[in-house]
């Protein structure tokens, strides 16, 4: 089992989660699980940024990212050197710290 810590965020986890997954599962499929909401609005077809994430510790583990992916960082808000799209990044055996952007680039959110 791998950990992932998520940080506090102000709407979707305000005060930070732990949770354990096995190492194969997507950081957004772990997240949605655990009842971490982070948005999805392409359905996790890589084809959005709104489910951007930074990775604070343990990125190099992570598979690495298609040009499909790199493309779609490109137009994230609060783009980081070690940010990825959760519905793409596959977790493996190293434990993962997880912050969850402030805002994203989503016209059609319901809830802003």
């Amino acid at each position: 089992m791998t950990k992932l810590k998520f940080l506090p965020h102000h709407e979707v986890c305000p005060d930070g989660l732990e949770i354990e997954v096995e190492p194969g599962v997507t950081i957004l499929n772990a997240a949605l699980e655990h009842g971490i909401e982070i948005e999805h609005a392409c359905e996790k077809a890589c084809a959005c940024t709104t489910c951007h994430v930074i990775i604070q510790q343990g990125f190099d583990s992570l598979n690495d990212p298609t040009d499909d992916e790199e493309d779609m960082l490109d137009k994230a808000w609060g783009l980081e050197p070690d940010s990825r799209l959760s519905c793409q990044a596959i977790v493996a055996d190293e434990e993962l710290i997880i912050e969850i952007p402030k805002y994203t680039i989503n016209q059609v959110s319901e809830n802003h």
